[in-house]
């Protein structure tokens, strides 16, 4: 059974973490997402407030960067939080945005070896292990915590790329794929992770639900837009991705609007609520086991969203 919740934006002020927890937990729905980007708000203080505020939500971290925290450090972090909700915690580790990591002076010279490095000796202190370890990026000296988890939670990558994903395969328990993750690029990431047995994938959709459909789409197509400019994997994983940029390129934003209502539901939770459902089936469908909805990043605009999210984990 897939797991269903919201993700909550980096640009949610704090406070409102432990509300929209609440509502989520009380309304049925299975999980929160924490965003953790820079230079916005801490994701394990977030998710600190979140389980705490809770009692069955499951709480995802989407993502961590590697290097913006030790090794060790990032280990602790991971075991507090799991002490704080035993089993309803999932943690999330990527690369970070380069540029980002730049301007904190933590850019490393191989991201994948970094990544491997990190995810490696983490996945190691939370099983309880004493590590050393001197690598190109991490080093230990026979670090050991104090409390690891009794049962540790997996590790999921916040990766894209072949490589990352081939990666992930190899060293953590699943991925966290970003928005548009659409059913063709979910199956094209288990593929190149190698399928691996008990891998788990979990997933940002985007969602964007209204009473008539050309107002979901009018409200989405500039953020598609960019998703298309940008090559995001999401998309170009997508059957019909060369049609889909084709006629973005000769028509635009308002071409994007007016194209077929099964291209749009392969893209994300947006339409109407039947629309949403569809999308979420088709991920279902293709293998996900947790889908954070992601709302607009704009309170006033994302928060009322939540009704519908606690609507579709009732379906």
């Amino acid at each position: 059974m897939t797991s269903l919740g919201m993700c909550f934006p980096r640009t949610f002020p704090a406070a409102l973490v432990t509300d929209v927890a609440r509502r989520l937990d009380r309304g049925g729905a299975d999980e929160l997402w924490i965003i953790e980007d820079c230079f916005f708000t801490a994701g394990p203080s977030l998710v600190s407030a979140a389980l705490t505020s809770t009692e069955r939500l499951t709480v995802g971290l989407g993502i961590v960067p590697a290097v913006a925290r030790t090794a060790a450090v990032t280990a602790m972090e991971f075991a507090t939080l799991e002490a704080l909700g035993p089993g309803r915690f999932l943690p999330g580790i990527g690369h970070g945005v380069q540029p980002w990591m730049a301007q904190m002076g933590v850019r490393p010279k191989s991201p994948l070896t970094t990544l491997d490095e990190v995810t490696t000796t983490v996945t190691r202190l939370l099983a309880g292990e004493e590590v050393s370890f001197e690598g190109k990026a991490v080093y230990l000296d026979k670090v050991k915590l104090d409390a690891p988890p009794v049962t540790p939670p997996p590790i999921l990558l916040g990766v894209m790329g072949p490589k990352s994903m081939a990666l992930a395969g190899r060293v953590a328990g699943g991925v966290v794929l970003a928005e548009p993750a659409t059913p063709a690029y979910v199956r094209q990431s288990v593929e190149y992770a190698g399928s691996p047995e008990g891998f788990v994938v979990a997933v940002f959709a985007a969602l964007c639900v209204r009473e008539d459909r050309k107002t979901a789409y009018e409200w989405t197509a500039p953020w598609l837009g960019w998703r298309i400019s940008d090559n995001h994997p999401g998309v170009t994983a997508l059957p019909f991705f060369e049609d889909l940029k084709k006629l973005y390129d000769e028509s635009g934003v308002e071409g994007l609007v007016g194209m077929p209502r099964d291209w749009w539901t392969e893209i994300g939770a947006i339409g109407t609520l039947e629309d949403a459902a569809a999308h979420v089936d088709a991920l279902e469908a293709a293998g996900v086991h947790h889908i954070g909805l992601f709302p607009d990043p704009e309170v006033e605009h994302g928060l009322p969203q939540l009704d519908y999210v606690l609507e579709l984990a009732k379906r």
